[in-house]
């Protein structure tokens, strides 16, 4: 069986109203068990995404960042389960911690800081690296090398 292609999306965002637009188009197209793993510094706008993605997922909830409660989850077409690694050392504290788990297959997990979770992350996911801060527009990559995540792609192009 050959490798997996990967395959790459490249998306400027000059602003947070932006960011949360790609993310509500890629809430729209999320399924049960789908995984995405969310780059970049601080401040960048990943909870932006997230904002857009519980959109798209009909979420009605305020959507915080769960970087003191690690995880928060939300009521939508599919639930969401949002974790915020920032806080953990590694992937033993994840794990440990009962952050990941068999609810995961019932909705859509977004993980913050996802590289606390290093070689334990799971293959088939959506990767979106933010790069920027302050006020600058945001280069947002998305990449997988799942054809099963495909449809993220298609859905910002």
């Amino acid at each position: 069986m050959p490798a997996p292609t990967a395959a790459q999306q490249v998306v400027t965002s000059p602003d947070p109203a932006a960011t949360r637009e790609l993310g509500r188009r890629l809430g729209v197209v999320a399924r049960a068990g789908d995984l995405v793993a969310l780059y970049g510094e601080l401040g960048a706008g990943k909870t932006q995404l997230v904002k857009g993605v519980a959109a798209g997922l009909g979420v009605v909830d305020t959507v915080s960042s769960p970087s003191f409660v690690l995880m928060g989850e939300y009521e939508g077409r599919v639930p969401l389960f949002h974790l915020d690694l920032y806080r953990l050392d590694g992937p033993a504290d994840v794990i440990g911690g009962g952050l990941l788990d068999e609810r995961q297959v019932i909705g859509l997990t977004i993980i913050e800081w996802a590289e606390r979770l290093g070689a334990s992350i799971p293959r088939d996911r959506l990767d979106v690296s933010i790069d920027g801060t302050g006020d600058a527009p945001r280069t947002i990559r998305l990449r997988t090398t799942s054809a099963a995540y495909a449809r993220y792609l298609e859905a910002v192009r």
